[in-house]
Parts: C-alpha cells; sequence; structure tokens
C-alpha cells in the first residue's frame, strides 16, 4: 500500500448494517470530484445507527476501508465519518452582539462572535453540540441578512440551527474508529452529507426535505433559502419492514428479507397477485402477494406519517416547492418515490448523483449517497489537524452548495 501524492479524500459511512467507504479526487483537468476508491462491509455492531458492540464496529470498519485501499492503491487513515441515532437533533438559536469598532464596520470577526453567541445554550451534560449553521443575520433591525460583513451597524444578530449529539454515542463511535485506526476529520448528520450528494442548488433554494432511509434510521434534512431549517433522525428504517413481514407471514427473518428484496413493491399499477415463492437454503417458501403488498404498505406509510409530523412541526407539511428527494438502501423500494408523491403531498424522485466522476458505476446506487457525501465534505470542509475532540464543532454558513460558502470555525476545548 502506498502514499499518495495527490491529495485524496474519503468519506466513511457507518450505517447501522452497513459500512460504506469511498475515496476520491479533485481532477487536474475536469472541476467535477472523481471517485477512484470505494468499499463496504456488514455491520452487525450498531442498532438504530447507534455502536452496542465496539468490536463488530470495528471490524465493518476495517474491512470497509481495506476494500477501499485496495481498490484504490492508496493508504486510508483518515476520513469525514457520519453520525447516526435517535440521539441527534436539531434546535434553534439566537445570538446578538454589539458592534464595538469606531466606524461600526461589520468584519469577519464580529459574525464568528456572534456565531459563537448563538452556542450559549443551556444543554444536558450528557449533550454536545455537532454542528452549528448560521441561517440568516440582523443587523439594527434589518433582517434576512445572508452575509453582514462590511456593512455598518451597531446591534448583530444570528438565528441558527444548532445540531445536538449524545455524548456517551459519540465517545463509542470515537473508539470504534479508534480501535480501526481511523482519524475522524469531520463529523456530520448522514442526511445533510446525502444532500451534498444529490441536491441540487435549485432545490436548496427553493425548499426541499432530504430522506435518507436506512436499515435502522431514516435522516431527514430540510433545505430552504440555502439554508439548514430542520434536522431529524426517525426511529424507522427498512428493517422495520423485514420484521414485520417475518411477523406477518410468520416466517425466520432471513426469509422476511429475501422476500423483501425480491418481491416488496410500492407500485400501484404493478401489483403482484397470487403466490410469491422465495427459494432460500434448499427450501421453497410461497406467500399471498397479497399480504406482502399491505404489510410492506403498511409500514412505509407509517414513515412517512413521522416524516410529514416533523414538517408540521416547521410550518413545512405540503409547503416545499423542491419536494421530497429519497436516498438510502430503503429508496430502492420499488415505487417509493411515487407513494411518498402520494402521502407527503410534495414532488419526489430518487436523488441522483450528477457530479462525480470515476468509478461512478457502484457509488451510483441510493445507499451510497451519504459515503459520497462524505467524501465531498471531507473535500470542503477546513482541514482538521487533530480530528475531532469533545467539543469541537463547526459553524456553516449559507450552504447553497449545502457547504460551498463556509463562514464558519472549528473550535476546540
Amino acid at each position: 500500500m502506498r502514499e499518495s501524492s495527490t491529495p485524496h479524500f474519503v468519506g466513511l459511512d457507518i450505517g447501522t448494517t452497513m459500512v460504506r467507504c469511498v475515496v476520491g479526487m479533485m481532477n487536474q483537468t475536469d472541476p467535477r470530484p472523481s471517485i477512484f476508491g470505494h468499499g463496504s462491509a456488514p455491520n452487525l455492531g450498531m442498532r438504530k445507527g447507534v455502536v452496542v458492540h465496539a468490536d463488530d464496529t470495528t471490524e465493518a470498519i476495517v474491512q470497509a476501508i481495506t476494500e477501499a485501499e485496495r481498490v484504490s492503491g492508496i493508504r486510508i487513515d483518515r476520513a469525514t465519518v457520519n453520525i447516526n441515532g435517535m440521539h441527534v437533533g436539531g434546535i434553534n438559536s439566537k445570538g446578538v452582539i454589539a458592534i464595538s469598532a469606531a466606524n461600526r464596520e461589520i468584519a469577519t470577526e464580529d459574525r464568528l462572535r456572534v456565531e459563537e453567541a448563538a452556542t450559549v445554550v443551556k444543554l444536558p451534560p450528557n449533550r454536545e453540540i455537532i454542528q452549528v449553521f448560521a441561517k440568516n443575520y440582523s443587523l439594527d433591525g434589518q433582517s434576512n441578512i445572508k452575509d453582514p460583513v462590511g456593512m455598518r451597524g451597531v446591534r448583530l444578530e444570528v438565528d441558527a440551527h444548532i445540531v445536538t449529539a449524545a455524548t456517551p454515542s459519540l465517545r463509542n463511535l470515537d473508539m470504534a474508529l479508534d480501535k480501526a485506526q481511523i482519524t475522524a476529520n469531520h463529523h456530520t448528520v448522514s442526511s445533510l452529507a446525502a444532500a451534498e450528494a444529490v441536491l441540487t442548488r435549485q432545490q436548496k433554494e427553493a425548499g426541499t426535505v432530504l430522506l435518507d432511509i436506512g436499515a435502522g434510521t431514516t435522516n431527514l434534512v430540510v433545505v430552504e433559502d440555502g439554508e439548514v431549517q430542520h434536522v431529524a433522525v426517525l426511529p424507522i428504517g427498512g428493517l422495520y419492514i423485514t420484521n414485520d413481514l417475518a411477523i406477518g407471514l410468520r416466517t425466520d427473518l432471513d426469509v422476511a428479507e429475501a422476500v423483501k428484496v425480491g418481491h416488496a413493491s410500492l407500485q400501484a399499477n404493478a401489483k403482484k397477485t397470487g403466490v410469491l415463492r422465495v427459494e432460500l437454503n434448499d427450501a421453497v417458501h410461497a406467500f399471498k402477494a397479497e399480504d406482502v403488498h399491505l404489510i410492506v404498505e403498511a409500514r412505509v406509510e407509517e414513515l412517512f406519517e413521522y416524516v410529514d409530523k416533523e414538517l408540521r412541526k416547521i410550518q413545512r407539511s405540503r409547503k416545499l416547492p423542491g419536494g421530497v428527494v429519497l436516498v438510502g438502501g430503503t429508496a430502492k423500494l420499488p415505487g417509493v418515490a411515487e407513494f411518498a408523491k402520494e402521502q407527503l403531498q410534495l414532488p419526489a424522485r430518487l436523488g441522483r448523483l450528477e457530479t462525480i466522476t470515476g468509478l461512478v458505476d457502484t457509488v451510483a446506487d441510493p445507499s451510497y449517497a451519504t459515503a459520497v457525501g462524505l467524501m465531498l465534505l471531507d473535500m470542503l470542509l477546513p482541514a482538521s489537524e487533530h480530528g475531532r475532540q469533545q467539543g469541537q464543532y463547526q459553524v456553516v454558513g449559507n450552504i447553497n452548495s449545502v457547504f460551498d460558502k463556509l463562514g464558519g470555525f472549528l473550535k476546540r476545548r
């Protein structure tokens, strides 16, 4: 294994059932990032996005990294990593400062001060701030300012969205990474990474909800006016469809998974009828197609009820012109986009990688969207010399490329 002379960037998506790694670099002649390595491995050490068996998670990380090293031909020891689980949440906050400069002109230092003031919030002792998104600023009563630097005034305010997570869950994830000898350059929520990979600038401006539907959880982010409006992690994913099929069909989990992968569909005009057969371990299992369809539809309908509940919290239910963009392994369920359109009363489509070159055949799969987004953020976010430390977080300004205007800083305790 060799050290690469060309700068390379790594995204590591540690999911409930799979770990995926993507390696990329910037082209000399093409402005689009190029992917030249990827790997994946089953993960038996997590439940609902949280580490419950550190050794199993470490083994999955090592296997995915090793495969990516084999494909890319370079050694990997650093990556930008996702944070997942129900412990992740977002809150709104406001920061206010007075401008003390003699000419009352807003400097970059003033913007950083007001952003840091927004982070002075009361959190439980077992929670910490991961990222702070500066949405917009107000100066002497003038609101909706995107960048106040260079303007004049005496009172500067910022509206921010703060993403927090449970400290014990973060420590367990860091421990698994340490055992795998991987340093985390940055951490971010899965949905924010996926948004970087698949959302267009037009969608981010108009207002879009991205759903990363994984095995154990569904990550949600609402982006509007180029700003993160809401972040949430929902306690439902593809494994819940499998579990319901196992219960409803009175069969084993591996058979239920085979039924889901081979026969589950939400396409209204292509409903299967009669008897569905699955062959597994030299045995043939038969089930009524109507039973399979009813079980799958009920569980996915419940998922979108959770999504609509989150949208109602921020008064965005049925009010996002950019619609719904779906990624994640469960987004491959046939007909899921049309089903989302019907349930949420919004335009809906599967997320697509449109600005990537290189080994795109594998990573074009919706399940790789988060890993690709993490790789892109590894390119875009300021380099960290020591990786993630407790109390370190990022303040990110207007996100026309989700992170392409980095008005932020890294704070270390």
